[in-house]
């Protein structure tokens, strides 16, 4: 990505003068801003590498018309925001964007192979070059970070020094640094380290054990450089070496809700700034009076009746009281999920809503009698649907769905009342299982052995990573949940051959519980792309029935069985069995447990025992 040359940019009086006197480096999509590249992610920039800063200063740095609010009541209130803001575009017309900060700090020349800080170097200003040789400046390949979202430079000196000289402080030889590659692989052994103060040259070979920097007594120095000014906390994990552009280095935290009425028309947004007396009302005379006073001498867009819906369906967004201190994030998550999925089931037609509404969803025409030899009820065609994914926080070294939030790094030094976000719109196909058919096949002693082998693997990589042992998170490994996710998968890779649209882009969203068997499978793109039509056609009851018996034969054979089919153990944490990337993974963009507690065998069976799957009666037709 090359940066664009220097240029003069407006300020916020549509003058010429510079709003900021801040070099531009590269440029990212919006939505990349949430899901690639948002705070704490490390991105390059030819040879440069920078670290995205936080939003401490992002209120008033994000100019209101190139970085708009975006609402969604019911998501900010689970988060506790009070509302969200689409990061700013980097186009050429753009004026301040995202800020970064250079890192990692330590660089190597290619020519003279020197290895020091960047402030070591003397460079010019404005440039990031070895004032020796001219030379533009490496920045270094490693770096380390802990599993609470630390991170820093890798500790050269510390592991070249190790057991040779002093108590390891960095700088104590007085001696240079060198980094060059014996060429004798491509290996870490080839990566070699030596100083002018005359200690053996080492190789990093062995720098990336997971315990080779706490064998050499280097601990976390809580440094947070996405954070201006921030303070070195305590920190009692072990630090761990990773390649800068690993993706363990950062991955995001989101958080996501569908726009459903009565939050879905565009109309209410108009009363964003009034809730706070509105809720005061007890008569829906009260509201006509404040609607009157708010919109003055101009007729409210909405009725009162409508704003006592509205008023209403707050309380059931969070029916366990909002001040609640026993009910924790996760639990208000999942209460907006059962809403999500009672609306879905219910519908919104087309022609019972205004002009300005974001939700759709309705039945299929066709023959309903083709769906329950599937196992399936009559699906929704959800023609139109806006998803607001917010940036919560993120992790690093480990993934998000295993994670606690003890180990979630903040996006901001002191608290704030907004995240950064982003809105999608689209369509998609809401698919239910039938809830007896289900729970027949969830009873039978095969699948639920196999499925708690998964659940007891899960559930130990949650307690080992949990940062309060009294509050390690139940696995959701159930054979409902585990059938529905490996179903949105085979059906995601069926349909990207069919709709015109690639797995990328198509999106799961799994409603797995007591009294919910659903899967929503939707466009994820953030431009129009995502609203072709392509997919809901996928929807119609006879386009439906030949797609799920055809994912279900492509499920049966997979190019690394019988491995794949036969394993005992597989994915991540061991928390798969039979998946692969040969057959059900998707990529990291589509699932939203990250390819996680997913088994093919609940769908098709084993070569040992076809009763295993739920859809196994569709390959005997």
């Amino acid at each position: 990505m090359t940066p664009p040359p220097p240029r003069r940019r407006r300020g916020t009086d549509n003058s010429a003068a510079p709003a900021r006197n801040l070099p531009r480096r590269g440029a990212v999509r919006r939505a990349q801003a949430i899901t690639t590249y948002g705070v704490g992610s490390l991105i390059a920039v030819e040879q440069e590498s920078f670290i995205v800063a936080g939003i401490d200063a992002a209120e008033e740095q994000w100019p209101r018309d190139e970085s708009p609010v975006i609402r969604e009541p019911r998501l900010a209130r689970v988060l506790g925001v009070s509302h969200f803001r689409l990061p700013p575009a980097s186009g050429d017309d753009s004026r301040d964007g995202v800020r970064v900060r250079r890192f990692p700090l330590w660089h190597h020349c290619p020519e003279c192979h020197a290895l020091d800080h960047v402030r070591k170097f003397n460079s010019a200003p404005g440039r990031n070059e070895c004032a020796e040789c001219a030379e533009a400046l490496v920045p270094s390949r490693f770096v380390v970070a802990c599993e609470d979202g630390h991170i820093t430079d890798f500790p050269y000196w510390k592991w070249l020094h190790r057991g040779r000289r002093g108590d390891g402080e960095a700088g104590f030889c007085g001696g240079r640094m060198s980094l060059h590659s014996s060429g004798r692989t491509s290996s870490l052994r080839s990566v070699m380290l030596s100083c002018s103060c005359g200690v053996p040259e080492v190789s990093m070979e062995g720098s990336f054990r997971r315990s080779a920097l706490k064998d050499l007594n280097i601990r976390c120095e809580g440094k947070r450089p996405w954070l201006k000014d921030a303070p070195d906390v305590f920190c009692s994990q072990p630090p761990r070496t990773l390649q800068r552009g690993s993706s363990s280095v950062w991955q995001p935290v989101l958080r996501s809700a569908l726009s459903i009425p009565p939050w879905s028309d565009t109309r209410v947004n108009e009363l964003d700034k009034h809730w706070d007396k509105l809720r005061g009302c007890s008569t829906l005379a009260e509201i006509e009076i404040h609607l009157q006073y708010i919109f003055d001498s101009v007729p409210s867009p909405v009725s009162p009746q409508q704003v006592w819906e509205l008023l209403t369906a707050m309380e059931a967004d969070d029916p366990t009281g909002e001040d609640n201190p026993d009910i924790d994030q996760e639990q208000r998550y999942r209460a907006l999920r059962d809403l999500e999925y009672e609306r879905l089931c219910a519908g919104n037609p087309e022609d019972s809503g205004h002009h300005t509404e974001q939700f759709i969803c309705e039945p299929p025409s066709g023959d309903g009698k083709l769906l329950p030899p599937l196992g399936l009820v009559t699906p929704m065609l959800v023609k139109k649907l806006r998803e607001v994914r917010a940036l919560k926080a993120f992790t690093r070294v480990i993934d998000p769905e295993t994670s606690s939030e003890g180990h979630e790094a903040e996006l901001s030094l002191a608290p704030t009342d907004w995240l950064p976000a982003m809105e999608v719109h689209g369509e998609g196909v809401f698919l239910r299982l039938d809830e007896e058919a289900v729970d027949a096949w969830a009873e039978q002693p095969a699948v639920a052995t196999r499925v708690a082998r998964m659940r007891r693997r899960h559930q130990q990589v949650l307690t080992e990573r949990a940062s309060d042992p009294t509050r390690v998170p139940l696995s959701p490994a159930t054979p409902r949940m585990a059938l529905l996710h490996t179903l949105a998968h085979v059906m995601i890779n069926e349909w990207s051959l069919d709709s015109g649209y690639p797995a990328a882009s198509l999106r799961e969203r799994i409603y797995s519980g007591d009294e919910m068997t659903g899967v929503l499978i939707y466009t994820a793109t953030s431009d129009s792309a995502g609203s072709l039509g392509g997919l809901v056609a996928q929807g119609e009851i006879d386009r439906l029935a030949r797609a799920v018996r055809s994912a279900v034969h492509r499920a049966e054979w997979c190019s690394a069985d019988p491995l794949c089919i036969e394993t005992e153990i597989s994915g991540a944490g061991g928390t798969n069995l039979a998946a692969c990337h040969a057959c059900v993974m998707l990529p990291e963009t589509s699932c939203e447990h990250n390819n996680n507690l997913l088994d093919r065998a609940l769908l098709i069976g084993t070569p040992e025992d076809s009763s295993i799957g739920f859809f196994a009666h569709l390959l005997t037709e």
